[in-house]
């Protein structure tokens, strides 16, 4: 047994720390659990710091640690490190933390869709306006890194040289992983369309 990770109990009851010595380490689900919770604490920091979690809530049954540990264990993705709960890959836009909309998905998976309203200003998704050539600029994040795809007149000829290049590029991502992901967000990503509200 790997500490930090998850251990169930006999009668059935999944725990949410376990102790090496004087060290309490949580498990595996109950990080999981804890995180979820605070994304949906209405008021809560992480409201504050990242807006997109406004209005997230979760499923009764997320509610109950028991259930949400039962249910980690049988995803795939389970005890993964580096491995984040995602609850808007199978269902854009989604808000809701539950069992029929979440989903274990690695890192390059979780950060591919974020829409980063806050830093963009006024411009549609992945546009950019270069003040010192007058241009609308497109650019796409691949591998971590901001690579230029092309500039324009017009912001709306830009989101479409994006909308093209992410589509694409999300569906190199899914290919990647597709032999360690679920099934739902595989297909989810290969039929993922960037709009220009997003």
């Amino acid at each position: 047994m790997i500490l930090g990770f998850d251990v169930k109990y006999r009668d059935g009851t999944w725990v949410k720390s376990l102790c090496n010595g004087k060290i309490q380490y949580e498990t595996w689900s109950y990080s999981k659990y804890k995180s979820m919770h605070k994304r949906c604490l209405v008021g809560g920091a992480e409201q504050r710091n990242y807006p997109s979690y406004v209005g997230c809530h979760t499923s009764e049954n997320f509610k109950d640690f028991q259930f949400f540990a039962e249910w980690s264990s049988n995803q795939i993705g389970y005890e993964r490190e580096s491995w984040h709960l995602d609850k808007d890959i199978l269902v854009k836009g989604n808000k809701l933390y539950s069992e029929n909309t979440c989903a274990f998905v690695p890192t390059a998976i979780n950060g591919l869709l974020i829409d980063k309203k806050a830093l963009r200003g006024e411009w549609p998704i992945g546009v950019y306006f270069n003040k010192r050539d007058e241009v609308f600029t497109a650019y796409v994040c691949r591998d971590g890194k901001l690579e230029h795809i092309s500039s324009h007149n017009n912001p709306y000829a830009a989101f479409l040289a994006y909308k093209r290049e992410k589509e694409r590029y999300i569906k190199v991502i899914a290919n990647r992983w597709r032999s360690e992901i679920d099934v739902r967000v595989y297909d989810a990503l290969m039929n993922y369309t960037v709009e220009i509200t997003d």
